[in-house]
């Protein structure tokens, strides 16, 4: 899948931390109209949002996605449940996997797609222990200082 690093529009920076990725899936989102041009603006943020599934559909949880600036009295609300746009069987396998394995499912990123809709990256994701993140902070101090060629 190649992308522009220009068509993502709200990113999910914690969930790489936090998580450990273990399956990534590409949903379309149902979106207002002052909500698409408030994203446009880099005005949504995904801190804290996750997937629920209910009804046999996707929603977005907790996805904050802010009030457009020239909006009227036709606004959209900041923190509504959004609908996620996915296929039956992919429902249907995150469904199994959070119900059987005690995984999460995290959205990664809000980007456009190369004919101007609004996708979502969503991750089927296991929680990282504490020991886990610090092993995994040690290793990127590691990396970074080997990359500027520090002697430590």
């Amino acid at each position: 899948m190649s992308k522009e690093p220009s068509s993502e529009l709200v990113s999910n920076r914690k969930a790489f931390h936090d998580y450990e990725v273990l399956d990534t899936y590409e949903a379309g989102i149902l979106l207002l109209g002052t909500e698409i041009k408030s994203l446009r603006n880099h005005g949504g943020s995904l801190q804290d949002a996750y997937v629920d599934i209910r009804q046999n559909a996707a929603w977005l949880i907790n996805g904050s996605i802010a009030p457009y600036s020239f909006g009227n009295i036709h606004n959209h609300e900041e923190r509504r449940p959004r609908k996620l746009l996915m296929h039956k069987g992919e429902i249907e396998k995150l469904r199994k996997a959070v119900a059987e394995k005690g995984l999460s499912i995290i959205p990664l990123a809000i980007f456009l797609n190369k004919r101007g809709y609004a996708k979502v990256r969503v991750a089927l994701a296991k929680g990282k222990k504490a020991y886990d993140k610090r092993a995994a902070l040690k290793e990127k101090d590691v990396k970074r200082s080997l990359q500027r060629g520090d002697d430590e």
